[in-house]
């Protein structure tokens, strides 16, 4: 089986404090846009338009089926969030986009990319796969859904470790409770 390169560079604004992190992007056929969470049908860019402009449908495009990538990288600029995935180089065990058939062959050096975002002091994974390969790289325990810990890493300030239910539609929770879990994480950082 080959093994994929991931295909986005990471998006790392010099003001970001968050830094999401998923497991792998999903084939390019389901793309709908070259950005973060791409697939028209994954939810992540309707709970950000739900939580910040109270409209799930903000960042959508529903004519066209796609996001406002230009849209989206302005918001994300301005609100501090950058993204990256756990996973730099993957072997897709089925020629689909479950993580339940995605072997890591390579894990995101996460060190690095915190040294080019000094504000960042929350990673955010956003499903089970990217949380355990986050559990294992650092030694740390795994959150509850919509929970944190600390997390030490070496030369870097202190972290908050955040697990957030998975935005694809496989995982069985409607939009607006997925919302919840990201608008407690959102308010906990406006404390």
């Amino acid at each position: 089986m080959d093994i994929e390169k991931h295909p986005f560079e990471p998006f790392l604004p010099p003001g970001a404090r968050i830094l999401f992190l998923g497991s792998f992007p999903p084939p390019e056929r389901r793309w709908c846009m070259p950005f973060y969470y791409p697939n028209w049908i994954n939810d992540f860019w309707r709970i950000m338009g739900l939580l910040f402009f109270e409209d799930k449908d903000h960042f959508c495009r529903p004519a066209e089926k796609r996001f406002d990538e230009a849209e989206i990288r302005l918001f994300c600029e301005l609100e501090g969030l950058a993204f990256y995935d756990t996973a730099c180089e993957v072997r897709r065990l089925r020629d689909n986009a479950s993580d339940a058939f995605l072997e890591v062959v390579k894990p995101t050096n996460i060190p690095d990319l915190l040294h080019n975002i000094p504000l960042c002091n929350n990673l955010v994974t956003t499903g089970e796969k990217a949380t355990s390969v986050i559990s294992k790289t650092f030694d740390c325990p795994i959150p509850p859904v919509g929970g944190s810990v600390p997390l030490e890493i070496p030369g870097q300030g202190p972290i908050r470790f955040w697990r957030m239910p998975s935005t694809s539609r496989a995982y069985p929770l409607p939009l607006h409770q997925k919302a919840e879990f990201y608008r407690r994480l959102f308010d906990s950082l406006r404390r």
